[in-house]
């Protein structure tokens, strides 16, 4: 069963209480932050902590990720290897296949099999995202819309609706939807601005992200309410696999349901929301 990833949220590694709070929090991806939320002063120290965190958050049921600092800075390097252990890596600005090759290449040098995921948020990123979400040989499980930088570098003028961003969200979103990877919506600022973030996870739900990136504790609930399968979802998704199942149907490739004609495609969907629906098991 493909585990539901709704909220990944990004903690800052330099700090402890905010990493302690974490593993409390009930997020299905927690994500230890050495690059933005750290000072260049504080990165060797903060990367120190990557163990005890990892283990720290055993028991929380989250994936625990890390997001690295890029191969072109002075940290990059030492923190794939104190990253190797976890279950995912998160690279920042991924901007051509060569990245994941590289980074792919160090942690298997170093004996590990995470997965990487590619936060996308450069135009040269969005450029190369069909690219780099097909790239084989590098362990790719999904991508992050890095809607921060991408909005700065493109010089978007902020909107309630995200008007100049939407082309490319929905460009991360099909790349990873013609791969078979995850996709996640960016980071909503406005943190007390719950009316907000309510309205821009929908609209990410709508454009078909599994979840949302995430900055403050408070968003997590919030998120899982609106990219958990809801309970009309679930009870159509049963009716679709109850009426393929009924030996009336057998073998047919669509049927008559309610009025809607159901093909088989939807038969998958379905199936597809009823695992994903009944629970969150790694």
């Amino acid at each position: 069963m493909k585990r539901l990833i709704r909220s990944a949220l990004f903690v800052p590694a330099n700090n402890p209480r905010a990493i302690e709070k974490a593993a409390q929090l009930g997020a299905d991806m927690l994500v230890l932050d050495l690059e933005d939320a750290v000072g260049p002063d504080d990165k060797e120290g903060a990367r120190g902590l990557i163990p005890g965190t990892l283990e720290h958050w055993q028991t929380s049921g989250a994936l625990r990720a890390v997001r690295v600092n890029g191969a072109d800075t002075p940290w990059g390097a030492g923190d794939l290897r104190a990253a190797s252990q976890a279950d995912a890596v998160i690279l920042p600005k991924v901007e051509q296949v060569g990245d994941l090759h590289g980074a792919r290449s160090s942690l298997n040098a170093y004996g590990s099999s995470v997965p990487l995921w590619a936060m996308i948020e450069t135009p040269r990123g969005v450029l190369n995202v069909a690219a780099i979400a097909g790239a084989t040989g590098t362990g790719l499980g999904g991508l992050m819309a890095g809607v921060n930088d991408l909005a700065r570098l493109l010089r978007c003028a902020p909107d309630h609706d995200r008007a100049a961003m939407l082309p490319h969200l929905a460009q991360i979103l099909c790349a990873a939807r013609a791969n078979g990877l995850y996709a996640l919506d960016g980071v909503y600022n406005q943190f007390r601005d719950h009316d907000g973030f309510r309205r821009e996870a929908d609209q990410g739900r709508m454009l078909g992200f599994d979840g949302k990136t995430l900055i403050h504790p408070g968003q997590v609930e919030p998120a899982h309410r609106c990219f958990q399968p809801t309970a009309a979802e679930l009870e159509r998704a049963a009716q679709i696999v109850a009426a393929f199942t009924d030996p009336a149907n057998a073998g047919k490739g669509v049927i008559n349901l309610d009025g809607d004609m159901v093909e088989r495609l939807h038969l998958d969907a379905a199936r597809a929301l009823l695992s994903a629906g009944s629970g969150n098991d790694p």
